[in-house]
């Protein structure tokens, strides 16, 4: 078989056939992974990771992956279910496409629940339906909580809809929608599980890292998770002995932020930096024991 044949149809038990990637596929497109990989190939984020990416914020993203060519990651003009509450894990990806009956009937008894009822705990659903308002609806209230207790620490992004939000809104899982609409998810055929998908300008790729934040959604490659992340703490500890300067009351803004001009305050932050960044790895070192 040709290697530029992009999807493999896999075979789904007691199911119909759907597009898929198989394991070598999987494997190749992701092939700057530097973790382990679920069995299907999908790459594995570790869970103290995403834990971590829970403080990010999408200036914090927007520092690296620009600068590494990878411009199209970011998606926002969501509505945001808890504005408050951070979301990450892994992508786990489901493509739904507009009814047509010719292909549908290749895929008979496909539906919104062959992909949720795949999901792992530390995934989050995300899933391209193509902007669809009216019958692109992918949970109501029952499936959302199905989806929020299978997760556990996961989540939701669709490019599409959900319905009864009443019901959604008490549950404490993040998620982003485009709208909420009453309807049923209808008039859609699902075509792919774990595969690249587009939402907004983005592609997602299964086992990106999805951290959302009141802004909007960032999709991360996992080869730069852990840059992010490190880089993060950087920001945090600069932010955090900016302010404690300017509590003191003697500074102008210029004089300490973005970087302090004088040596003496400069020597300080180094100093202060270095003696966060000592504490943070302690602390996280025996929060794994």
């Amino acid at each position: 078989m040709k290697r530029t044949i992009l999807l493999a149809v896999m075979a789904l038990p007691c199911l119909a056939q759907l597009f898929s990637l198989s394991k070598e596929r999987m494997i190749e497109l992701t092939a700057e992974n530097p973790f382990e990989r679920f069995p299907d190939g999908r790459p594995k984020i570790p869970d103290n990771l995403i834990e971590r990416a829970r403080g990010l914020s999408a200036e914090e993203v927007w520092v690296i992956l620009p600068a590494k060519g990878f411009r199209n990651q970011y998606a926002d003009g969501f509505q945001v279910l808890h504005p408050g509450m951070k979301l990450a894990g892994r992508a786990f990806t489901a493509q739904f496409m507009p009814a047509r009956p010719d292909v549908e009937k290749v895929f008979p008894g496909l539906r919104n629940q062959t992909a949720i009822d795949m999901l792992q705990p530390g995934d989050v659903l995300v899933v391209d339906l193509f902007g669809k308002v009216d019958g692109g609806t992918i949970v109501g209230d029952n499936l959302f909580y199905y989806v929020m207790k299978t997760t556990k620490t996961g989540g939701l992004v669709v490019d599409g809809s959900i319905r009864d939000l009443d019901g959604i809104r008490e549950m404490n899982m993040p998620a982003y929608y485009r709208a909420a609409h009453p309807s049923a998810i209808a008039g859609v055929m699902l075509t792919g599980i774990n595969i690249p998908v587009r939402v907004g300008n983005v592609t997602v790729m299964p086992g990106d890292l999805v951290m959302g934040d009141p802004e909007g959604v960032y999709f991360i490659p996992p080869q730069f998770v852990t840059q992010v992340l490190d880089n993060a703490d950087i920001l945090h500890i600069h932010d955090e002995w900016t302010r404690k300067k300017f509590d003191e009351g003697k500074y102008k803004s210029s004089d300490i932020y973005g970087s302090p001009k004088d040596p003496a305050l400069r020597k300080e932050y180094e100093e202060y930096l270095k003696k966060r960044l000592e504490e943070l790895s302690r602390d996280r070192k025996g929060a794994v024991r």
